[in-house]
């Protein structure tokens, strides 16, 4: 009896292995769960009823087979509504995928379900949602681009126009010509920056940099500006910090937003750059006394071509705050926008400290 039973385990254990490897082989998770819940049944069935063989002599066989049935209907049953309910909702997701693969980037799956399958269709929507944002910067990108490529062509086209007729004296017409070379070039490198920081190829040549030397340079680039406007410039850095960085890409994240700040900010303002050393890196702020920053800026103004005020930025092409993101970033920071508490905004950055 017990040499039987070791027998009846023993190839009961190699029947279910082998099914096992055989249902990994079928096309479809439905017919794999369902096979799973056939092979939960029959095995178990076929063993009791070997050993009522045994053990009775199939004197009970009778009412041993119907127990053992009805028994198996009820798991086979319950199986496949698990089997159907599993695959119906793995079917939403890829309902869903096949229609965003079809172009249709609203397509989202439901999240409900088990909690492997909710996390899968989450991951899904976060990946729909992720390239829906990525096509429309993408139709931005191109809108503005155009538009900000065809304004300078069609000045130069029309002062052209104007000197083959003789409208104008060439004199007049070259240093208005030379500014709008000027524009589409500056346009042109801003691109061909974006591209360079989106492709991960953006070059940095890392040193040891006094901060406090880059803020002083950078003041007096913009104290004519300044001057102008009416705006008062100043500077707070506790002694010379320094950073990790490449000198000449930080002087442009800060210049931008120098300039940034001088544009949103009224006569007798103030301009304020602050250098923090914070543990393992260093903080750079520039603070404006202006009218802050609404809602919507403050999570779109460093996307490409974004311009919060159209009017007032309309001598930018709205790149300068999405290079700076791209240069802060590849330095290993972050950068990010928010307004003072005693008014205006505020615009940090961090660099690896030395």
């Amino acid at each position: 009896m017990i040499g039987h039973a070791v027998v009846v385990g023993a190839a009961t254990l190699l029947v279910g292995l082998a099914a096992a490897v055989a249902l990994r082989s079928l096309p479809t998770v439905r017919l794999q769960l369902v096979g799973l819940a056939v092979l939960a049944v029959c095995l178990p069935l076929s063993a009791v009823l070997l050993s009522g063989w045994v053990m009775f002599h199939m004197g009970d066989d009778v009412k041993i087979l119907a127990v053992s049935a009805a028994s198996a209907a009820v798991a086979v049953v319950a199986g496949l509504v698990v089997a159907g309910s599993i695959a119906g909702r793995i079917d939403r997701v890829r309902d869903a995928s096949t229609a965003l693969a079809g172009g249709d980037l609203s397509a989202r799956a439901p999240e409900s379900g088990p909690a492997e399958v909710s996390e899968l269709a989450h991951s899904f929507n976060e990946m729909a949602g992720s390239l829906e944002r990525l096509f429309d910067a993408r139709r931005e990108l191109v809108a503005w681009a155009s538009h900000d490529l065809r304004t300078p062509l069609a000045n130069m086209q029309a002062m052209l126009e104007a000197l083959e007729d003789g409208l104008v004296e060439p004199e007049a017409t070259l240093p208005v010509l030379r500014e709008q070379v000027q524009v589409l070039s500056v346009l042109v490198d801003d691109l061909f920056e974006l591209a360079r920081i989106d492709a991960g190829a953006l070059t940095l040549e890392l040193h040891d940099a006094s901060l406090t030397g880059l803020v002083e340079t950078c003041l007096r680039g913009v104290e004519a500006d300044a001057r102008r406007r009416g705006i008062a410039l100043s500077a707070d850095a506790a002694g010379d910090v320094r950073a990790r960085c490449a000198p000449d890409k930080v002087e442009r994240v800060l210049l931008n937003l120098l300039t940034n700040a001088l544009r949103h900010t009224p006569s007798d303002g103030t301009v304020a750059v602050v250098v923090a050393p914070l543990a393992g890196e260093v903080q750079v702020t520039v603070e404006d006394t202006g009218e802050g920053i609404g809602a919507e800026a403050e999570q779109r103004m460093f996307d490409r071509f974004w311009r919060g005020d159209r009017a007032r930025s309309a001598r930018g092409a709205g790149l300068g705050l999405a290079i700076a993101r791209g240069l802060v970033e590849a330095h290993g920071g972050r950068i990010w926008a928010e307004n003072r508490p005693g008014g205006g905004a505020r615009v940090s950055f961090t660099l690896p400290a030395s």
